[in-house]
C-alpha cells in the first residue's frame, strides 16, 4: 500500500485531526530524535519511536525521557496513554506503516578522529528495506558535505527499489545547533529544508512547517545545507574555546569569568559562552567538515585550533582537581572521588555522560578512586558506565575527599554546606564545573574551592 504523503498539500495537515491521519518513524531516539518525537506527537501526528537499544524503547514506551523537563515529560506520557506515541525496536515494521520516516542517527567519530558512517548505512538499509510507496525519508542528522544526495540515496534507492523524487522523497534537515538544545530553541529557529527533486522539498517543506514556529528555508542545494550546519558547528566551537581559553586566563589572574561574562550579557553583540566540559573531544560533529578539509588539503586554522583548546578541557578539569586535593593536604593516589551529575539540561546526555566516563578514567590513571552519581539515571543506564555508582546523593557524598559537579542540577544547587562538613571527609574540596555554588560560601564553611573560570578562591 502506497503513502500518499508525497504529494501532501498544506491544507491537508492544517489541523490537529487532520494529521493524525500520517504516521511518523523516529529511528534512532537520543535526545535529537526524542524532542522530534514529541514535536510531531504534540502536532498531532502518530508517532513511532525506534531504537536499538531496549532500554531506550522502555523508557518512551512509559514517556520517559532523563532529559526531558517535567512538564513535558508528563505530556509525553499522555500521548503514550493515547496511542499517539509507541516505542519499538522493529524498524523495519514501524518503517512499512509509516508515511514519513525521520533518521536521526548520529554519525560517529572514531578514535582517529574520523568519521564512521556504518551506523547510518545500517539505519538506512533497514529504513530501504521496508519503505512504502509515496513516503517521504527526511535526514536530520549532521552529516558530512555530499553524504545525502550520495551514500544516504545510493543505499535508499538500493534496498528499495525505488527511485528517489518518483517513487519516494528524500530531504535534509538538520537541526540548527542552539548555544542550549532546550525545546523553545530548536523550535525558535528557520528549519532548513533541502532537496533536489520539487515533490521531495514540497511533502518535507510542508511536514516539518507543522512544527517550526518560525516557517522553513527551502533550498535545491543540499550540499550547502549540509555545509551550512557544519560551519554553524565549527562556529559555535570556535566560540566554545574562546570561553574556555578566556577562562583558563581567569583562574590565573584571580578573576571570575562567569562575573565578567554578566556584565556583557545585557548587550546582545559581547555575549560569551560558558566555559564546559562537553566542548572537548566528546563532541565530535567538528571532525566532520575537518576530515574533509584535510582530504582536499585544506587546513582550517582557527577550526583545528578550537578543537586543540577544547580537547585539553577535560585535562585541565583533572589538574584543578589535583591542586584543590593538594591544598586540602592530600594527594590524587587514593583520593575518594565522587562525580556528581552526568545526564544535563540543556546538553545532550550522550555528551555530558562521555564527558564524565573520560574524566573518570583520566582520574584513575591518576590513583583515584571514583563514583558516579545523578538522580535522572536509572540503574541499568548507570551500569553502562563501568564505574561503582552510587543511588542516593547521601551515600555519593560520605567520605569522599571531593566532589566534582559536572551539572547544574536542582539538587546540587541545593546543597547543604554544613551538612556537607559532616559527611564528606573534610579537609574536602569542591570542583564545580557549572557555578551554581558561591566560591566565597564554600571557602566561609572551610572547603577548597576550584571552578571553570573562577579565578577567586584563596586557598
Amino acid at each position: 500500500m502506497s503513502s500518499p504523503v508525497l504529494h501532501v498539500k498544506p491544507e491537508e495537515v492544517d489541523s490537529f485531526e487532520k494529521r493524525g491521519k500520517y504516521t511518523i518513524s523516529i529511528v534512532a531516539c537520543g535526545q535529537i530524535g526524542v524532542f522530534h518525537a514529541y514535536f510531531f506527537a504534540e502536532a498531532g501526528f502518530k508517532v513511532i519511536c525506534v531504537d536499538a537499544d531496549q532500554t531506550i524503547v522502555g523508557h518512551l514506551a512509559r514517556g520517559k525521557a532523563p532529559f526531558l523537563k517535567r512538564e513535558i515529560e508528563l505530556k509525553l506520557r499522555n500521548h503514550v496513554k493515547t496511542g499517539r506515541l509507541n516505542a519499538t525496536n522493529d524498524a523495519k515494521n514501524a518503517v512499512s506503516q509509516s508515511d514519513v520516516i525521520a533518521i536521526t542517527t548520529p554519525v560517529k567519530i572514531d578514535e582517529k578522529r574520523k568519521a564512521d558512517y556504518s551506523d547510518i548505512e545500517n539505519t538506512c538499509k533497514l529504513v530501504g528495506s521496508s519503505l512504502r510507496r509515496g513516503s517521504l525519508v527526511i535526514v536530520v542528522s549532521n552529516t558530512g558535505i555530499g553524504t545525502t544526495e550520495g551514500l544516504i540515496n545510493e543505499i535508499l534507492e538500493n534496498t528499495s527499489g525505488f527511485k528517489v523524487g518518483v517513487d519516494f522523497g528524500l530531504a535534509y534537515s538538520p537541526i540548527r545547533t542552539p548555544d542550549k538544545e532546550s525545546l523553545e530553541e530548536l523550535t525558535d529557529h528557520k528549519r532548513i529544508v533541502a532537496a533536489k527533486d520539487r515533490d521531495s522539498s514540497n511533502a518535507a517543506s510542508t511536514i516539518l512547517g507543522t512544527i517550526a514556529k518560525n516557517g522553513v528555508i527551502r533550498t535545491e542545494n543540499v550540499k550547502a545545507a549540509e555545509a551550512a550546519t557544519l560551519f554553524e558547528i565549527l562556529q559555535q566551537d570556535a566560540n566554545v574555546a574562546l570561553a574556555n581559553e578566556l577562562a583558563l586566563f581567569c583562574e590565573k589572574a584571580g578573576a571570575d569569568y562567569l562575573e565578567a561574562r554578566k556584565l556583557l550579557d545585557t548587550d546582545a553583540h559581547y555575549t560569551l559562552r560558558l566555559p564546559t566540559l562537553t566542548g572537548g573531544s566528546l563532541k565530535g560533529e567538528p571532525y566532520l567538515l575537518l576530515e574533509e578539509a584535510e582530504n582536499l588539503g585544506v587546513r582550517l586554522r582557527i577550526s583545528t585550533i578550537a578543537r586543540e583548546i577544547n580537547e585539553e578541557i577535560v585535562r585541565h578539569v583533572v589538574n584543578l582537581t589535583k591542586d584543590a586535593l593538594r591544598n586540602c593536604g592530600k594527594t590524587m593516589r587514593r583520593a575518594k572521588i565522587s562525580l556528581l551529575g552526568f545526564s544535563q539540561i540543556p546538553n545532550t546526555k550522550s555528551s555530558i555522560k562521555k564527558a564524565a566516563k573520560e574524566l573518570a578514567r583520566m582520574l584513575e590513571t591518576k590513583g583515584a578512586k571514583v563514583s558516579l552519581y545523578d538522580p535522572y539515571f536509572s540503574d541499568s543506564e548507570l551500569t553502562e558506565m563501568s564505574r561503582p555508582f552510587k543511588k542516593s546523593l547521601v551515600e555519593a557524598l560520605e567520605g569522599v575527599d571531593c566532589i566534582i559537579l559536572l551539572t547544574g542540577h536542582e539538587q546540587f544547587k541545593r546543597l547543604n554546606l554544613k551538612k556537607l562538613k559532616i559527611m564528606m571527609k573534610m579537609p574536602a574540596a569542591i570542583v564545580d564545573l557549572e557555578g551554581v555554588i558561591e566560591p566565597d560560601k564554600v571557602e566561609r564553611e572551610g572547603f577548597v574551592y576550584r571552578g571553570l573560570g573562577r579565578g577567586v578562591w584563596t586557598k
